[in-house]
């Protein structure tokens, strides 16, 4: 669980990772889920097709269906219509197609930024929220210094929506993207990683 020096807690995503699970997948999804761990799970399996990634999509959603956490469905979008899920993570250029009616149908439609103008595109095509990254270094974009607490103060400051940061956000440094503007923080090898 992610807090700030003031024991406060911070609003945190858990993005998931299967490659990353030292064990069960599905059962380090029930953890996390069942001990309060985050506060949504971002589906985020990027490399599976859509009907691998549907039926990875119905088992998680059905863990988080029975503790009441939200899950948020990543790109499949039509998926998430089968499946019933109104949360969805799209990037931009699936939302730039995307038909209005369709949106229409999501409570909560989110996009991944790498800079001020993709969140204000992100936000004239309608998305609730946008994940902003990479903020700090991460083994995920090895090589690739962070873009840093400014980033996430521009990015929040330009659009007026939820912004998540993302990319290298542990305890230590999770309060200091809270503080730069962010009303959370995004996490994935400090979830996927711990063993069971």
């Amino acid at each position: 669980m992610y807090k700030t020096g003031g024991g406060d807690r911070i609003s945190c995503l858990c993005v998931t990772n299967r490659k990353l699970c030292q064990g069960d997948f599905y059962e380090r999804i029930r953890q996390i889920v069942q001990n309060r761990e985050a506060d949504a799970i971002l589906l985020r399996e990027k490399d599976l097709s859509w009907r691998e990634y549907e039926n990875m999509a119905e088992k998680v959603l059905g863990i988080c269906q029975e503790a009441h956490m939200v899950c948020i469905l990543h790109s499949f979008w039509e998926s998430a219509l089968r499946l019933g899920c109104r949360y969805i993570h799209l990037p931009l250029d699936i939302l730039e197609t995307m038909p209005d009616k369709e949106k229409s149908y999501f409570q909560w439609i989110g996009s991944s930024v790498h800079s001020v103008g993709q969140a204000r595109r992100a936000k004239e095509l309608g998305v609730d929220y946008v994940i902003a990254g990479h903020v700090f270094e991460t083994d995920c974009k090895k090589g690739m210094p962070g873009r840093g607490l400014d980033f996430i103060q521009q990015v929040s400051g330009a659009v007026h929506i939820p912004v998540y940061g993302i990319g290298g956000i542990c305890q230590e440094n999770a309060e200091a993207v809270v503080r730069a503007g962010a009303a959370g923080v995004c996490v994935m090898s400090g979830f996927m990683t711990i063993r069971q």
